[in-house]
């Protein structure tokens, strides 16, 4: 593990934080949750503070720049790349306190929030007024607002409504040096110089921290229906996808399961599942409830002439969270399965899914590994859990993700759909990018932070 360059602040620096922003705001002895995200990385900080206005985030910048240390920006700790990780020490920048939902405009159809808002609080505040912020990445009800954009997350969503970058029309943010910038608009159009808005949406707190954010909102659809389907390969449930979307259907969601997560977790099912290839579909609709109805039938009818052994309907909001339970609860039997486990969210072409996983079990054997492949059939993004059975074997897991993110790149994919680079995967960045692509960008964060203090060492 490579780790970012030392800077802790000193008894000075300390002195200046606790006056600039008095004691209650600064956690001298942080533990948990500021040590860790949802990755493997761990790091005690050397400070938290929780920043409650723009104004404390300046005078954090401000002090770090006078004094060279490091400052980590955080947003809810669920990332899965350690880019929230002190690793080289140094401050951890918590936006939590800023959590409010400044205004939603039902005029304008946009929302106006502080980065520390829950994201399944803001959807929960859209819907409550008749409208639909569509981003869903897994854990949205831990996952804040600032820490999906700094990412750029997606989830299920993402097949009919994109990614959070499409959602992001204005930003305000505290540059390294501690200065206040806004950039983009409250219109939905706009091209006055270049994009700031969507370039520091997606860069991971390296270039910026982000302390407000206004959002596209869209109508809130009437109903949601759904369907579970399970097929007999991985290669049947992909022909169906492609049935499925070449048909003229746009799901809200299209999921997969491969057949060793239904191992794990396809006993919550309603029904056995016969054979050892089995993979499940998970395929929502939103809309007129008349209209998604009849048009699920016409899906279910697609799926079962592609091979579809059995289907379960997700008309009620119960039958809906049945079947989302097995998907949400995949990744926590596999973490208990094995003594490591590596998250991996590479992404190929959709009509590579099916070629890719058929290459997994040579992974598996030529790398004495165990991987478990789901994710977003619609986009092609799929995550890996790849998983060994002794912690003294992290090497080939390190080897066999190489290979992996090779094959990927070789299918025309890339090697992070939504996780972001972060720690874990600055080591892969070249495999993907050219040597000028990247000086390119190194020069560009230097631009933004000359002194290197904001989240040194990740990414790059």
């Amino acid at each position: 593990m490579t780790s970012s360059p030392s800077l802790s602040p000193d008894s000075r620096a300390r002195a200046a934080l606790v006056a600039a922003l008095g004691a209650a705001k600064i956690l001298e002895n942080p533990g948990e949750p500021y040590d860790r995200d949802s990755s493997s990385y761990t790091a005690v900080p050397d400070l938290v503070v929780l920043a409650e206005c723009v104004e404390d985030v300046q005078q954090v910048m401000r002090l770090a720049n006078e004094h060279g240390f490091a400052v980590i920006p955080r947003g809810g700790g669920t990332g899965t790349s350690g880019g929230c990780v002190a690793l080289g020490g140094g401050v951890v920048l918590s936006l939590e306190r800023m959590n409010r939902i400044v205004s939603i405009h039902t005029e304008n159809l946009v929302a106006v929030v502080e980065p520390g808002v829950i994201t399944q609080t803001l959807r929960d505040a859209a819907a409550a007024k008749g409208l639909f912020y569509p981003p869903d990445p897994a854990g949205m009800d831990a996952s804040t607002i600032g820490g999906n954009v700094a990412t750029n997350a997606g989830g299920p969503a993402c097949v009919k409504y994109g990614v959070t970058r499409d959602y992001v029309l204005g930003v305000e943010a505290v540059t390294p040096t501690g200065e206040r910038i806004r950039a983009g608009v409250q219109t939905r159009k706009g091209v006055v110089g270049y994009d700031m808005a969507h370039l520091l949406c997606g860069s991971e707190g390296t270039l910026g921290v982000i302390t407000g954010l206004t959002l596209k909102l869209i109508p809130l659809p009437a109903a949601t229906v759904g369907l579970a389907a399970v097929f007999a390969s991985m290669a049947d449930a992909m022909r169906a996808v492609t049935a499925i979307l070449t048909a003229g259907h746009l799901p809200s969601a299209l999921e997969f399961l491969d057949h060793k997560c239904l191992q794990l977790a396809g006993d919550d099912l309603p029904f056995s599942v016969p054979g050892c290839t089995a993979s499940l579909l998970i395929v929502e609709l939103d809309g007129a409830r008349d209209q998604i109805t009849a048009e699920m039938e016409a899906v279910k009818g697609i799926c079962v002439a592609t091979g579809a052994t059995h289907t379960m309907p997700g008309g009620t909001e119960e039958e809906r969270e049945r079947i989302w339970g097995v998907r949400r609860r995949t990744s926590t039997r596999i973490r208990a399965h094995a003594p490591i486990t590596i998250s991996e969210d590479i992404a190929v072409p959709i009509g590579r899914i099916a070629p890719f996983i058929e290459l997994v079990p040579g992974f598996e054997e030529e790398f004495g590994l165990d991987i478990f492949c789901f994710g977003h059939a619609g986009d092609g993004n799929i995550h890996l859990i790849v998983t060994a059975p002794e912690r003294s074997e992290k090497h080939r897991v390190d080897d066999g993700i190489r290979a992996i993110v090779q094959q990927v790149l070789d299918m025309g994919g890339t090697l992070s759909g939504e996780h972001g680079i972060g720690e874990a995967k600055k080591g892969l960045l070249p495999m993907e990018l050219s040597p000028e692509s990247i000086r390119l960008q190194r020069g560009i964060r230097r631009v933004f932070d000359p002194n290197g203090v904001l989240n040194p060492g990740k990414v790059f």
